[in-house]
């Protein structure tokens, strides 16, 4: 489970000055000059462009250039160690930059499009960064098409072969920014670049690296920067991360040996919203998937969309869901029902939060968790999310 720390962790496109603040480094070095030096096209002359750096926690400006009829400007500027910097022209047109002493550093680029420079050279954590953002971003474009071809088509009779193939081709290129992140950072472990990417997003709540399921480069990151960096507070900070996510393996390894596949689920006999008591039994008949979950969860919530995509794909084959929430209120259990466009399946809650009657029968240590039911009520999966839901699906039904 992600907390608001590692939250701020999100593009470095659409969060610069959290992401500054987390990144900071104190590293040692002698002093001496950092040297910038930048061409902007179709700029206008007498504009100025700025230079921040992170200071603390904050962002204060170090210098501002005049750009030149030719589109032409220059910092010089001393330090004393590594640092992060903003290049802009306003607070929306930036370029973040990982500027070391001794760098001179070249930059070409668009006046209006900073976050993607022409050309960088002479700063290895600036070139590091900006490239993998071109990166992210060119995921990003890509999947916002599919959802415009998916809004066209709402409302045809060919929408769910639609979502199937958009499905599918998302799928793929979900996977290509995932092997490349994986590739960055094994290529850059290191550097505290390797660190950013774990927390890359392209779209809110939607991450390029699943901590479970990528778990593997979270430590992988966390041996490699805790050895060199184990006072910096965000090294820490997933060090405790990557801690509490072992942990939760091993309880959920203990859930999956009570619960192994073909044991029939316990069942649940518990209230809906308007208080007619529903039995998970009752919905034998088809494959079900079993949710616990609660509006103040996070990454519940975060994972709701998912659950969307999939009853909507297969609800019509014979799939439904069966979610129960851990809330403590009416008012918040419904509201994250209407706010997360959950009405489609079955909810219920005795609202008695971890004192739920549902907790010790499930051995449940933490939410989000679920279970994937066959049409006899027998357990065939446990806690499949995003992509491995629907690939598990796909795989019953297609």
């Amino acid at each position: 489970m992600l907390n608001d720390y590692q939250l701020m962790f999100c593009s470095m496109i659409r969060n610069p000055l959290l992401l500054l603040i987390a990144l900071m480094t104190f590293t040692g070095c002698k002093n001496n000059n950092i040297d910038i030096k930048g061409k902007l096209t179709s700029s206008i002359k007498g504009e100025y462009i700025y230079l921040d750096e992170l200071q603390s926690s904050r962002l204060v400006t170090v210098d501002s250039s005049a750009i030149s009829q030719e589109g032409a400007f220059s910092f010089s500027l001393k330090a004393g160690s590594p640092a992060f910097y903003l290049l802009k022209t306003d607070e929306s047109n930036f370029l973040t930059m990982l500027l070391e002493p001794g760098e001179k550093v070249e930059i070409t680029a668009y006046y209006d499009s900073l976050s993607f420079p022409i050309s960088i050279s002479g700063s290895k954590g600036t070139q590091l960064m900006a490239g993998y953002n071109k990166k992210l971003q060119e995921t990003i474009n890509k999947l916002t098409g599919l959802r415009e071809i998916y809004l066209e088509s709402v409302g045809t009779p060919g929408l769910p072969v639609v979502m199937e193939r958009l499905d599918s081709i998302a799928g793929v290129y979900l996977e290509e920014i995932n092997s490349f992140t994986k590739k960055y950072i094994d290529e850059n472990l290191t550097s505290l670049v390797s660190l950013t990417a774990l927390y890359q997003q392209v779209a809110p709540g939607e991450y390029v690296l699943n901590p479970q399921k990528d778990m593997e480069y979270f430590i992988r990151v966390d041996s490699s920067l805790y050895r060199l960096w184990p006072h910096y507070e965000p090294v820490k900070t997933l060090h405790e991360q990557v801690r509490n996510l072992v942990s939760d393996v091993t309880a959920q390894n203990i859930i999956n040996s009570e619960f192994r596949s073909g044991t029939e689920a316990p069942d649940i006999e518990l209230p809906d919203p308007e208080g007619n008591t529903i039995k998970l039994s009752s919905t034998r008949g088809n494959f079900v998937l079993l949710d616990f979950w609660a509006a103040w969860c996070k990454p519940c919530r975060i994972e709701n969309p998912n659950l969307v995509k999939a009853y909507d794909l297969y609800h019509h084959k014979g799939f439904t869901i069966y979610q129960v929430s851990l809330d403590r209120t009416k008012e918040a259990w419904l509201a994250g029902i209407r706010d997360d466009n959950l009405e489609k399946w079955i909810h219920v809650s005795d609202l008695k939060y971890w004192k739920s009657q549902v907790i010790p029968v499930y051995n449940l240590e933490m939410i989000p968790a679920n279970f994937l039911l066959d049409r006899e009520g027998r357990i065939i999966a446990s806690n499949l999310r995003g992509e491995s839901l629907l690939k598990k699906l796909n795989e019953i039904f297609d």
